[in-house]
């Protein structure tokens, strides 16, 4: 005979702990959900001027730079954060790794070094996020994907 399974409020109330109140209004939540894509891709086109320009002045082409580079960014993220949470877990970290690795690998390459070696660190520092978000979905999620408490 099957039966439901349990809601995470359900399996904390037999574990004798409370869901964990919400302390922030919606309103929060949905300023939140929009500033955190502007402010990293700011902080993203910044630091990709900043490697372009190496040390020299700032002109009108690095900041023009700069500010297209935030955009991309900051498009690609929200459309990540979009798409993430309809696919598995699996694929989730590794769209979440191929967009950090492409992330990481443009600014180091940014910065003088050669396309090879730009790809290889990319493909580390892409790899220690795909073992640690997998990681972290994997102890998170049943195997359709619903959230565990």
């Amino acid at each position: 005979m099957a039966h439901a399974a349990p809601t995470p409020a359900e399996v904390s109330a037999r574990a004798g702990r409370a869901p964990a109140p919400d302390v922030f209004s919606e309103r929060v939540h949905t300023a939140a959900k929009w500033a955190t894509p502007v402010l990293l891709g700011l902080v993203y086109g910044y630091w990709a001027a900043a490697n372009r320009r190496d040390g020299g002045p700032i002109t009108g082409w690095n900041v023009l730079f700069g500010f297209l580079c935030a955009l991309a960014f900051a498009v690609l993220y929200v459309a990540v954060r979009a798409v993430a949470p309809r696919l598995k877990r699996e694929l989730r970290a590794l769209l979440w790794f191929a967009f950090t690795g492409c992330a990481f690998g443009f600014l180091f390459s940014q910065a003088g070094r050669t396309v090879a070696w730009s790809t290889v660190v990319a493909l580390v520092v892409a790899a220690g996020f795909f073992v640690v978000l997998f990681y972290r979905y994997y102890t998170h999620e049943d195997a359709e994907g619903h959230r565990i408490a």
